[in-house]
């Protein structure tokens, strides 16, 4: 069991044997959200993920030396897209995810990239979303579409130096 109070995360390149825990993992953290919305199917969840993986663009997140989430970062013609962001549970709450994303974020800044995402409707991930800048492009039943512009919003995580 990971300890959600740990601060020593590192992102690694994702590999093609990453797909099946990453798979699983991605089951556990949207079931949730999915079930509330009427549209969790264990399969169909699993098979998604599988299906649109490309190591290529994805990062694992490992802490404590163990795989706690991944995200991936896919180049487009106008944006990149932020995709796949699943974080365990047990580490949700603790920081990391915004750290993640704080510096993927300030990559992108750098470079003048815009990035847009999708993210469930009624997740709580949208609050993260929103506080790092995203902002609502459109929503729709199931998908709300959101984009972050270059230099806007906050891309370090605030630290707590207890």
């Amino acid at each position: 069991m990971i300890d959600p109070r740990v601060t020593d995360w590192r992102l690694r390149p994702a590999t093609p044997g990453d797909a099946e825990p990453l798979a699983e993992l991605r089951a556990v953290v949207m079931r949730p959200d999915l079930e509330r919305l009427g549209r969790y199917d264990p399969h169909r969840v699993r098979q998604r993920f599988r299906d649109a993986f490309m190591p290529e663009h994805n990062r694992i997140i490992e802490a404590s030396s163990s795989l706690v989430g991944c995200v991936a970062l896919r180049p487009a013609e106008d944006a990149h897209w932020l995709e796949h962001f699943s974080l365990a549970p047990a580490c949700q709450g603790a920081g990391i995810g915004t750290a993640v994303l704080g510096e993927l974020l300030a990559r992108c800044d750098g470079d003048g990239t815009r990035v847009r995402l999708v993210v469930l409707q009624g997740s709580r991930a949208r609050l993260l979303y929103e506080r790092l800048g995203f902002v609502l492009e459109s929503e729709h039943p199931v998908d709300v579409l959101m984009r972050r512009e270059p230099g806007t919003g906050t891309t370090r995580p605030s630290v707590d130096p207890s």
